[in-house]
């Protein structure tokens, strides 16, 4: 049993880790920047040391700083949350080489799925459906321009090191083809160090799902069903549901075999997520895994009563899961709303600031993640994700008009904060999110409606 475990990471999943930790009798250490010195996980954590400045490079990203700091705590283990790095292959190896247990998958794992050519590869050797594209990155335009007719615009261009959206460019048609191209080298070479590019068949308006895995050291593998991840704006998520309405029982078992099958070709263990689109004839196709939790993960546990981040510290100590798949079973619905500190009148702009009334909601089904409190600074520095709203409840439909009825009585106030609660809102009026005909572009046209309000 770990005694003790350093939380790499800031926030609300910090605050969630250190519950998990706590109901596992472990003792936390949370580390912080001068920004975070106020912050609820310090406040929280049964150690804190202060590791730097708040630019993120020289703090959360510093992982000489982090690791002195787990050996002068005596820290057993490192959980990396999600973010900054906790997809950091070179990050688990140096915890590895200090005798420090990183919470998360092996380095391997993590640098196979990290290069986005590769994991289409590994999951295509393993009879994982993925879309269709170079199986190689190009660095040539002209070789890259020939392969993209020969797939048919409209293709897409990803970064081969990275996400985000950074380094992807949709182009529709030859003429946009070789300035997208470069643009796209340059952006990820910025982002990533690594401008390599592949190029993979554009969906016109498909839907974002993805399936929670869970797998152990011992070869045992489950998944948690799927999340449907379809409301984004600039490829990052706002909205997430479980299960996802487009699913039917027997699409839901074979895409949770497919995933498992997936994660078991490259020894996966720990959380992780296997993300697919699905296009609008029904057809899944793999795009990415992510090594580590998600954001979105309090809504898998609310369908399913698993906790999630316990289970990546027991799993981290060796334990076997204490669960088969035939265990598994869904229940109602889920639906998880990000609140984010900006101001989506003025595009998106974050916002900063004292919050001076805090008043977040309450009753059956309902459940906030959240580090901020009355009286604490929203800091500039980091992703203006505030909160994450929570609800369950039977079914979709009753999921929905609670979700609304939280939000309207969420209340984040203080000079110069804005949120989105406005534009989820907004949402929860569309006539196509309310039927469930969810997909990635959908968000875009709720916002030409939104702005012109």
């Amino acid at each position: 049993m770990f005694k003790r475990v350093l939380i790499a990471n800031r926030g609300e999943i910090a605050l969630r880790i250190i519950y998990a930790l706590k109901e596992l009798g472990i003792e936390s250490v949370v580390v912080y920047s001068e920004a975070d010195e106020n912050s609820l996980p310090v406040m929280m954590a049964d150690y804190a040391v202060k590791i730097g400045p708040p630019n993120p490079i020289n703090s959360y990203l510093n992982i000489k700083n982090i690791l002195a700091a787990a050996e002068i705590t005596n820290a057993d283990a490192i959980h990396p949350g999600y973010g900054f790095l906790a997809e950091n292959a070179e990050f688990a190896e140096m915890c590895r080489d200090h005798g420090i247990t990183f919470i998360g998958p092996p380095p391997e794992a993590i640098r196979a799925m990290g290069d986005k050519v590769r994991a289409k590869k590994l999951m295509k050797e393993a009879g994982v459906p993925v879309v269709p594209g170079t199986d190689e990155p190009i660095e040539d335009v002209d070789e890259a321009f020939r392969i993209a007719k020969e797939i048919g615009f409209p293709v897409i261009l990803k970064a081969a090191a990275g996400g985000g959206g950074r380094g992807m460019r949709l182009v529709r048609d030859e003429k946009q083809f070789r300035t997208a191209f470069q643009a796209a080298r340059a952006e990820a070479e910025a982002a990533f160090k690594d401008g390599r590019i592949y190029i993979e068949k554009y969906l016109e308006d498909p839907r974002h799902i993805e399936i929670q895995i869970l797998g152990d050291q011992h070869g045992n593998l489950i998944h948690l069903g799927e999340r449907e991840c379809s409301l984004q704006r600039r490829h990052q998520k706002i909205m997430e549901e479980a299960l996802s309405p487009a699913l039917d029982e027997e699409k839901r078992k074979w895409l949770g075999e497919v995933a498992v099958r997936g994660a078991r070709a490259i020894g996966y263990h720990s959380a992780g997520t296997m993300e697919f689109l699905m296009d609008r004839d029904g057809n899944i196709y793999f795009i990415e895994m992510n090594t580590r939790v998600q954001v979105e993960h309090p809504v898998t546990e609310m369908i399913t009563g698993v906790d999630i981040i316990k289970q990546m510290i027991l799993i981290a100590q060796g334990e076997k899961l204490n669960m088969k798949q035939e265990d598994i079973e869904f229940r109602g619905h889920a639906i998880e709303a990000r609140i984010t500190a900006e101001d989506p009148e003025r595009n998106f702009t974050p916002t900063a600031g004292k919050i001076e009334f805090l008043h977040k909601p309450g009753g059956p089904g309902v459940r906030v993640d959240s580090h901020i409190y009355a009286g604490y600074t929203i800091p500039p520095y980091y992703d203006s994700m505030i909160a994450k709203l929570i609800v369950w409840d039977e079914n979709r439909d009753k999921a929905i008009r609670r979700l609304r009825r939280a939000l309207e009585e969420f209340y984040i106030e203080g000079p110069g904060i804005k949120t989105i609660i406005p534009l989820h809102l907004k949402i929860l009026e569309n006539e196509r999110f309310l039927k469930g005909d969810l997909s990635t572009h959908l968000l875009d046209e709720i916002l030409g409606t939104f702005e012109e309000v």
